[in-house]
């Protein structure tokens, strides 16, 4: 189990030495989501949408310029579609 963690922590530490700014981009976008699940989760059956889908949407905005600059195709896919989703349905909810 050790050398499974040892070996998580090297491909982390490598990943955050390739490029350092896409390492925290990605971090903020990770904590940016999480906060969003824990927000919905809280406020159920009444979320603040508006402000979670504005944050959600700017977090998936972030993984898609660290899926471009990873070279990740499908990654990057991904994150467009839930932006065009999620951008479709804050624009519902406002008009």
């Amino acid at each position: 189990m050790k050398s499974y963690l040892d070996k998580t922590l090297l491909w982390v530490q490598s990943d955050f030495k390739s490029n350092g700014f896409r390492f925290m981009v990605e971090l903020f976008a990770w904590a940016l989501s999480i906060g969003c699940s824990v927000v919905m989760a809280f406020t159920v059956p009444h979320p603040p949408l508006i402000e979670l889908y504005t944050v959600w949407i700017a977090g998936c905005i972030m993984y898609c310029w660290a899926s471009y600059s990873r070279g990740s195709f499908g990654m990057l896919l991904n994150y467009l579609a839930l932006v065009s989703i999620d951008s479709i349905a804050l624009f519902r909810l406002l008009y």
